[in-house]
């Protein structure tokens, strides 16, 4: 199967099983998915959800967290991983948001990663999914999945997976495409133990074809 039918083979496959796919991280507006964004890094979107209401009940703009501490913003987010950095990034980039941008979340990647804690990934979720832009966001389960499948021909780190990605994907389901290899590497391709009897896309797995029979 040449790489352009696998990639056609996998569209086709999630647009009819997963035509919605969205990002499980609850927010209203761009601020709040970008400092969902930072707090999920290494951490479950899961616990992130459980601590960011009280969080954005308090800071409901960039304005009202520049305003704040790093030990006030600590105190909310203390459940959640690296606390003491994210605090300092959080506080941080809502100050480069207000001094920089007017308190408002650009949407360009270049001005998002001028924000304290945002690196490429996190400014492609926010491209992706707050401005429904055609980028590819890398995390762990799409640099795992794309290349389990055979997707990115072994990609050896993750700029490499996300030209990749964007270079085989139709540009109008690139954003989406994100979330299918997320939300199958989450649930379906673990790390771990792949659940590839539950798996619709093991014809075109790379992965599978190799160890089905062991």
């Amino acid at each position: 199967m040449r790489l352009q039918q696998k990639y056609d083979a996998f569209v086709a496959y999630f647009s009819e099983h997963m035509p919605i796919a969205e990002s499980e991280l609850h927010y209203k507006d761009p601020y709040q998915l970008l400092v969902a964004v930072i707090l999920s890094a290494q951490c479950t979107d899961k616990r992130v959800n459980m601590t960011t209401p009280a969080l954005f009940q308090r800071f409901p703009t960039a304005h009202d967290m520049a305003a704040s501490t790093v030990d006030e913003i600590y105190s909310y987010i203390k459940s959640i991983s690296y606390p003491n950095n994210k605090a300092k990034n959080l506080l941080g980039m809502a100050q480069t948001l207000v001094s920089d941008f007017g308190g408002v979340v650009p949407d360009n990647l270049d001005d998002m990663q001028k924000l304290p804690g945002v690196g490429r990934k996190t400014a492609n979720v926010m491209m992706a999914v707050a401005f429904k832009q055609p980028a590819m966001p890398v995390d762990t389960h799409v640099f795992r999945v794309s290349n389990r499948i055979g997707l990115t021909q072994n990609s050896k780190n993750v700029l490499e997976t996300e030209k990749t990605l964007v270079a085989h994907l139709p540009k109008e389901v690139i954003a989406k495409a994100h979330h299918w290899l997320i939300l199958h590497g989450r649930y379906v391709c673990q790390a771990r133990k792949p659940k590839c009897n539950e798996c619709g896309i093991t014809e075109i797995c790379d992965w599978y074809k190799t160890n089905s029979s062991l």
